[in-house]
């Protein structure tokens, strides 16, 4: 057990991943590949020379998007790849999930200025090897490079029950029952006179319903209903 600013670094096989695809790791004698993709292209140069230099690895260039950063990941046959957040064109959690869908074998490090619990969740829970904070000094990166080169998962300590607990749990039963409204299809106006409340009540649970569930509207609320299985239809 190595500790890193209270991080959690578990074993691997250098076959297996997060995401239960297979992972190759660089050949002996050779350099693990590097490639950075972030929206930033001072953080860019800066990563690129600063992983350079402590000579462990092979940085093959850097990116500012995922989708550039998937096609390249595929073609240089990069090990390890360092990926910000909030790239132009999707989410790190987006992009892992769009690794994990390919099989890659590239391993991959969110690096991120959004360092929140549910940021950390996200990309544990979509497979990434390792998370690393911009506010942590640089040589925390370079380590968690060091130890997913090995075969090790490197993150933040995280409660592994929240990781796969069922988000609708937090919800109150009035809110579980707005839900299963909104995936029936139901209006606003709909849910008010089905349930016998104001629109402005409806307003305010769903308010709240987002919040818990982390999301900006009701497609998205019913997207996330939709993922956790079937259930019983109002």
């Amino acid at each position: 057990m190595r500790a890193v600013s209270q991080r959690h670094d578990k074993d691997h096989d250098d076959e297996a991943g997060p995401a239960g695809a297979t992972r190759a790791a660089a050949k002996p004698g050779q350099l693990p590949r590097v490639l950075i993709a972030d929206k930033s292209p001072v953080v860019r140069a800066g990563l690129e020379d600063y992983i350079r230099r402590d000579g462990r690895f092979d940085v093959l260039g850097s990116t500012a998007n995922g989708q550039a950063f998937a096609s390249l990941a595929l073609e240089k046959q990069v090990d390890i790849g360092i990926v910000g957040w909030a790239l132009p064109d999707m989410t790190g959690g987006a992009l892992l999930a769009l690794m994990k869908r390919r099989q890659s074998p590239t391993r991959i490090i969110i690096y991120t200025g959004d360092a929140s619990a549910d940021v950390l969740r996200e990309s544990v829970r979509e497979g990434a090897w390792g998370f690393t904070s911009k506010a942590e000094d640089p040589d925390v990166l370079i380590e968690t490079i060091a130890a997913v080169a090995r075969g090790r998962m490197s993150v933040p300590y995280i409660d592994i029950r929240t990781i796969t607990s069922d988000p609708l749990e937090s919800l109150t039963a009035r809110e579980r029952e707005l839900l299963a409204a909104l995936a029936n299809g139901w209006t606003n106006l709909q849910i008010a006179a089905r349930i016998g409340i104001s629109s402005n009540t409806v307003k305010y649970h769903l308010k709240n319903l987002y919040d818990k569930l982390g999301v900006n509207n009701r497609a998205m609320a019913v997207a996330m209903y939709m993922s956790t299985g079937p259930r019983e239809q109002r």
